[in-house]
């Protein structure tokens, strides 16, 4: 079980969902991931949640940058990672992408949204950066970043949320 308080999150993750699925509604399913982000962009803005699409993560190794980078989907109020797919189904590598994410930026709520489907898959996670967690909305721990092997562990059967 994750040791922090979701429910502060829960007003705003509400909010988020709602315009996720506000996106789904009126666009249908199986269109490009692009044309939802674009739409969702604005539905984001006239709901007024803060927000910056395509947000650039830049990496370090041995205290060196690297040219490569990341780019988030969304990255949103109250540090929320949103990642968009437009897939048949998700897999546990859509999940690792976001929790690494989510871990990359310190991210407390990370959402990942399959617009493909008739109806919208949205899965929501939160991250505890004190204890490298990551967990589902139920609190059950999915994932665990081992500080000192720099190793993921991961829970072999992640339920769909």
């Amino acid at each position: 079980m994750i040791k922090f308080d979701i429910d502060i999150f829960r007003d705003f993750v509400y909010q988020l969902v709602g315009a996720i699925y506000n996106v789904h509604n009126e666009l249908g399913p199986g269109l490009n991931e692009y044309i939802y982000q674009e739409a969702l962009a604005i539905e984001l803005e006239e709901q007024n949640i803060v927000f910056e699409r395509e947000k650039q993560i830049s990496l370090t190794y041995r205290n060196r940058p690297l040219e490569a980078t990341y780019r988030l989907d969304f990255y949103c109020a109250c540090s929320t990672v949103v990642e968009c797919k437009s897939v048949e189904q998700l897999t546990h590598n859509h999940r690792a992408q976001l929790f690494n994410y989510m871990r990359l930026v310190k991210a407390p709520i990370g959402i990942l949204v399959n617009f493909a489907p008739k109806s919208a898959v949205v899965e929501r996670y939160f991250y505890n950066d004190e204890t490298k967690e990551i967990c589902d909305v139920n609190g059950d721990v999915l994932s665990h970043y081992d500080v000192q092997s720099n190793r993921k562990k991961y829970n072999p059967i992640l339920p769909v949320v």
